[in-house]
């Protein structure tokens, strides 16, 4: 039924249909689309870097879940919760909470160590899945908790050589503040 008010909605509607038919045929489409937004939201291009490496990582390791009789979405929560507590010794939904999100996405607002040592402790389980051969729920937990381990020694190590720790409370919010307060601290230098 033709409407000049339904007209923007169909182009709309066209418009998000032809980018991901494109998206489909060239899928490196997504992730140039994906790193716009990051960009306009201000994240760096080194930040940008690891995070769509880290869902590279993390899309890896759920195909791996999937292929070994992981059924639903709970259970890829418990496996994700187990990863992350053995890598940071915090949930999800703690580590969230230390960061002040609410709704936000974790890994949005990690910060690049956190997103590094994240996509180590997916990749190791991915490892230890496709070593041990893990079929199932309880095979695959053992192999998160042991993945999640290794990549928690890894930290370990590494913050008794930095001297300082991984997780932080710093997020993408905390960043974007200072952002804006340095911008209005610094002189411009079209006024001087």
């Amino acid at each position: 039924i033709p409407s000049p008010k339904a007209e923007p909605f169909k182009l709309w509607l066209a418009q998000v249909g032809k980018q991901q038919i494109d998206e489909m045929a060239d899928p490196e489409l997504g992730f140039d689309r994906l790193t716009e937004l990051y960009q306009t939201k201000g994240y760096s291009d080194e930040w940008i870097a690891r995070r769509l490496q880290s869902i590279k990582t993390r899309k890896e390791l759920t195909d791996e879940w999937k292929s070994r009789g992981v059924k639903d979405s709970q259970e890829y929560a418990i496996l994700t919760s187990a990863i992350a507590k053995g890598t940071f010794g915090l949930t999800p939904k703690e580590h969230g909470q230390l960061k002040g999100l609410e709704k936000q996405n974790l890994r949005d607002h990690m910060t690049d160590f956190e997103l590094i040592f994240t996509a180590l402790g997916e990749a190791a389980t991915r490892t230890l899945a496709v070593r041990d051969d893990a079929q199932g729920f309880n095979q695959n937990h053992d192999a998160a908790t042991e993945g999640g381990r290794m990549a928690g020694d890894a930290r370990k190590n590494f913050e008794k050589n930095i001297g300082q720790p991984v997780v932080s409370k710093e997020n993408f919010l905390d960043l974007s503040n200072k952002k804006s307060q340095n911008e209005l601290s610094e002189p411009n230098e079209k006024t001087e």
